[in-house]
């Protein structure tokens, strides 16, 4: 029994062996399926060579264009006056902005006056006698003498001898020591130096200022100044006076300013120049941060494409019946998106947006986009 079911077995394993090698011979014969060849839409444009307006952009800060820090050079107690000395606070030009205290100097200084004015007096009778011809106009500048007041300028000496005579009793030497006095107790009143506003204020009425001390930073809010670096190689296409277009960091307002100074020399460490924008508006405030756009010359038969549709060794894509192939270029500028490209015939077709993966010899289908039409939404 045991031994015709292993027959039975050896057939059923020869049987199947001969059904499974038929199958195996038949799938062989049968033919692979062909992949289908997948071909990329692409987007192209035609060059066409133009002039090409090169436009440098830079930002920074503003600053106002004329501002003073402001330095006590006298002490004393700040006098409180009309306005509080804060910072937004405005002033007149000519307006006190700080007073200080000058009340014992003051004395010093009209004390200095009385003996000027009494060692005159003690020479009028001198002069009545011995220089008769200059009496009447030394007796004229004693009249109008007023304590009051600012001391006048000494009468001009006519002579040697009379110049010897006045020198010799010290007038001269009590005369610019008066007015040493009152050049000093003028700067115990700081007044404006033009209308504008206080932007930083370090004291504050009643409070003690020492010589040397800083008070305050005062500024004319009408105008103000941007400073940038620039590249050297725009040293000599900056000019003062070209007109720039400047926008804050949203894109939402626009302003227009103007190259004011351009730095002669050149940044050793960073190999760039400083060029400075003097702009105008009632909307701008110190410390703003602003975009400028400078137009540094213009490049002729070039065109301007994406920055990313340049590759590594300075060659783009172009398209020859139906294949991608590669031109070599020369790049002009580059900006932060954009790039200034020559050497590329009218009528080449590149590609518009960059396709990922491209290669040289890559079969694609070119949709053209006309980059020179304005399509205008009803």
């Amino acid at each position: 029994m045991r031994k015709i079911l292993l027959a039975i077995i050896g057939v059923l394993l020869i049987v199947a062996s001969y059904l499974g090698a038929k199958q195996l011979i038949a799938n062989k014969n049968k033919p692979k399926p062909v992949e289908a060849k997948v071909v990329k839409t692409v987007y192209t444009d035609t060059v066409f060579n133009s002039n090409i307006k090169i436009v440098i952009q830079a930002n920074g800060s503003l600053v106002a264009k004329r501002r003073v820090e402001l330095y006590a050079e006298v002490q004393g107690i700040f006098k409180p006056s009309n306005k509080l000395f804060k910072p937004g606070q405005k002033y007149s030009k000519g307006e006190a902005l700080i007073r200080i205290d000058a009340s014992e100097h003051y004395a010093s200084v009209q004390s200095s006056k009385s003996n000027l004015y009494n060692a005159i007096a003690a020479i009028m009778p001198d002069l009545r006698l011995d220089f008769s011809e200059v009496f009447q106009k030394w007796q004229t500048y004693l009249n109008g003498f007023d304590l009051s007041k600012t001391t006048p300028k000494l009468p001009e000496m006519t002579s040697e001898k009379e110049n010897y005579f006045i020198t010799g009793r010290g007038i001269i030497s009590s005369y610019y020591n008066v007015k040493n006095l009152e050049q000093r107790l003028s700067k115990y009143n700081i007044v404006a130096p033009f209308s504008g506003i206080l932007t930083e204020a370090l004291v504050t009425e009643g409070s003690l200022i020492r010589s040397g001390q800083k008070l305050g930073e005062f500024i004319d809010p009408s105008v103000y100044e941007m400073e940038v670096a620039l590249s050297k190689s725009y040293a000599t296409l900056l000019k003062v006076g070209e007109a720039v277009t400047l926008t804050n960091l949203d894109k939402t307002e626009a302003y227009t300013g103007k190259v004011s100074r351009v730095n002669g020399s050149i940044d050793a460490t960073t190999q760039t120049i400083t060029a400075y924008i003097e702009v105008k508006d009632t909307k701008l405030k110190e410390g703003m941060y602003l975009e400028a756009n400078l137009n540094a010359k213009e490049e002729q038969d070039a065109i301007e494409i994406d920055r990313n549709l340049l590759l590594d060794n300075e060659q783009v894509f172009i398209i020859k019946d139906s294949l991608l192939d590669v031109i070599n270029v020369k790049p002009i500028y580059f900006s932060d998106t954009k790039v200034v490209l020559k050497n590329i015939p009218n009528g080449t077709i590149i590609l518009k947006k960059a396709v990922p993966g491209a290669y040289a010899g890559m079969h694609v289908k070119a949709v053209e986009v006309n980059t020179t039409t304005n399509d205008s939404v009803q």
